[in-house]
C-alpha cells in the first residue's frame, strides 16, 4: 500500500486494542519513516476525533513507534512527535476514567525511565497532567520528580513575575529544537561533507528548500532568544531585589549587634559599681528582698526560779505579843550558826511552783500542820520556843 493521507487514516482506524494490530501498524508506519511529520500529524488529528478508549490505543501506538526507532537509533520518529506528544498525551488524559488515566500515567513514566524524549518534554508533559489533575482537584501524588509538581498557590508573590516567562521559554524549546534539528539534517544532506552534488536544477532546488528550512530554524531560535532574554530579565529583577533585601538586612544585624555589646557593658559597669560601693562584710551576705521581713527571734522560755523567793508569815501579828515580836527581832538581828541552820531547813519544807497570774508570782504551801515540823527544839532559842508555844495556845 503507497503513502497516502486516506492509507494512514485507514490504518489508524483500523486499530486495535491487540498487542498484534499495534505492532503491525507500527511496522508500516516505521516503513514509512520519510513521511513521519505527516503522519504524526495525522495520527494528531485521528486522536483528537477519537473516544477515550480509542486514544489509549493510539498512546499504544506512538510508544511502540516511539521505543523502536530510539532502539534503532532512528531520530526521524522522537523529532516528529516532541513538538505534539504533550498536548496529545494531554488529550488523551482529560476526561478519561481513572484507569485509563493510571495507564497513561504508566506510558509517560516508561518514556523518562528509558529516556525516549528529553527531559523539557517529559516536564512538560507532567506539568500538562498536573494542571488537569488540578483543575479538577483530584491531583495524584504519582507524578514524578517534575518541577511542576508544586501548584501555583504554592509560589511566593516574588517570584510570580517568573512563571511566564519560564512558561513561554519551556513551549519555544520545544519548537526550537525541531527546527533546529531539521535544519541540520538537511544542511548535512546537501552541504556536508559525505554529500553528493546533484545536478544543477535539482541542487538549486534543494538548496531553496534548505534556505526556507534554515529560515524557519532562525525564526524558531530568534523567538526562543527573545524569550529567554525576558526570563533572564525577570531573573536579574528578582536577583536585585534580594540583594538590597540582603545589605539592609545585614546593617540591621550589625546596628543590633553593636546595640547589644554596648548594653551588656553598661550592664557590667552598673554591676561593678554596685559591688564597689557595698563593706566588705555585706559583700558575703546573703542578698534579700526589699519586701523580705528577718525571720523573728524565738521567745525566750521561762526558767523556774532555783531559790524560793523569801518566805513571808501566813499569820496575823497579836497585839499582845508586840513587845515580844519586837524582842525577837532584836534578838535575830544577831543570827547564831544553830539559827541558820533551823532557818534553811523551814526553807525547804516549802514547794515554791512560779505561777503567773496577772502578771504576779505566788508560791504554795503544803495544806498540812500550820507550822513545818521542826523536829526536836535542840537548835532553837528558849525564847523563841517560848513564844511560839504561847502563841499556839493562844490560838
Amino acid at each position: 500500500m503507497s503513502y497516502t493521507d486516506d492509507s494512514v487514516l485507514a490504518k489508524l482506524s483500523g486499530l486495535s486494542d491487540t498487542a498484534d494490530s499495534i505492532v503491525a501498524v507500527a511496522q508500516w508506519i516505521m516503513f514509512h519513516r520519510r513521511h513521519a511529520d505527516r503522519t504524526v500529524q495525522l495520527w494528531l488529528q485521528r486522536l483528537k476525533d477519537s473516544t477515550s478508549h480509542k486514544r489509549l490505543t493510539l498512546i499504544y501506538l506512538a510508544n511502540e513507534v516511539a521505543q523502536q526507532t530510539k532502539a534503532r537509533h532512528r531520530d526521524d520518529f522522537i523529532v516528529a512527535y516532541s513538538p505534539i506528544i504533550a498536548e496529545a498525551v494531554a488529550t488523551a488524559y482529560k476526561g478519561a476514567p481513572a484507569d485509563t488515566q493510571g495507564r497513561i500515567q504508566r506510558v509517560v513514566d516508561v518514556w523518562r525511565d528509558r529516556d525516549i524524549f528529553e527531559k523539557p518534554i517529559l516536564d512538560a508533559i507532567e506539568a500538562r497532567i498536573h494542571e488537569i489533575n488540578q483543575s479538577r482537584g483530584t491531583a495524584k501524588a504519582g507524578l514524578g520528580g517534575s518541577i511542576f509538581k508544586s501548584s501555583a498557590s504554592s509560589i511566593p508573590a516574588e517570584l510570580a513575575p517568573l512563571a511566564g516567562p519560564q512558561q513561554n521559554v519551556t513551549k519555544l524549546l520545544l519548537s526550537t529544537k525541531t527546527a533546529v534539528n531539521s535544519a541540520n539534517q538537511e544542511y548535512d544532506k546537501l552541504l556536508g561533507p559525505n554529500s553528493a552534488t546533484p545536478p544543477a536544477p535539482v541542487y538549486a532546488a534543494r538548496l531553496s528548500g534548505l534556505l526556507k528550512t534554515l529560515a524557519q530554524a532562525e525564526g524558531a531560535v530568534d523567538q526562543c532568544v527573545k524569550a529567554r532574554r525576558e526570563l533572564v530579565t525577570a531573573l536579574q529583577k528578582v536577583l536585585d531585589t534580594n540583594r538590597n533585601a540582603l545589605i539592609a538586612e545585614e546593617n540591621q544585624l550589625e546596628t543590633f549587634v553593636t546595640r547589644r555589646m554596648e548594653v551588656e557593658e553598661k550592664k557590667n559597669d552598673v554591676e561593678r559599681a554596685i559591688m564597689a560601693g557595698l563593706p566588705d562584710d555585706e559583700t558575703a551576705l546573703p542578698h534579700h528582698s526589699p519586701h523580705e521581713q528577718p525571720d523573728p527571734e524565738p521567745e525566750r522560755p521561762e526558767v523556774e526560779a532555783l531559790t524560793p523567793p523569801p518566805a513571808e508569815p501566813d499569820f496575823p501579828e497579836q497585839p499582845d505579843s508586840l513587845g515580844n515580836a519586837e524582842q525577837v527581832g532584836t534578838t535575830t538581828q544577831q543570827p547564831t550558826s544553830q539559827s541558820t541552820d533551823a532557818n534553811i531547813g523551814l526553807g525547804l519544807q516549802y514547794k515554791s511552783v512560779p505561777t503567773t497570774m496577772n502578771g504576779s508570782k505566788k508560791r504554795k504551801i503544803d495544806e498540812g500542820d500550820d507550822f513545818p515540823d521542826l523536829g526536836d527544839d535542840d537548835g532553837i532559842d528558849s525564847d523563841v520556843a517560848e513564844m511560839l508555844r504561847r502563841d499556839s495556845a493562844g490560838s
